[in-house]
């Protein structure tokens, strides 16, 4: 999944999907700071509640120290496929 994160935000969210250059992205928004990897920490903790996963099956893949970042949903994709598509869909919609 392909993200666009604002850290230091007044509160955590998910704002949907945006065209970002091309590229669908989930927008974000998270109240950590860039430092220390607190914001990616918030990112995926963020995203593991939202999608109902554990965290441990959450990576930022690329992007860690970018705002335009990857995360990497390990699991059975024909079971997880399916569920994040669904939700995207109500995100995006």
């Amino acid at each position: 999944m392909r993200l666009k994160v604002s850290a230091r935000a007044a509160r955590a969210r998910i704002d949907g999907l945006v065209d970002d250059g091309g590229e669908t992205r989930l927008k974000l928004a998270v109240s950590a700071p860039p430092v220390g990897g607190k914001a990616n920490a918030a990112v995926i903790a963020l995203l593991a509640k939202a999608w109902s996963v554990p965290k441990s099956r959450l990576s930022i893949t690329a992007g860690a120290s970018a705002r335009r970042k990857t995360v990497l949903v390990a699991g059975d994709a024909a079971a997880l496929g399916p569920r994040l598509e669904a939700w995207a869909a109500g995100v995006g919609g």
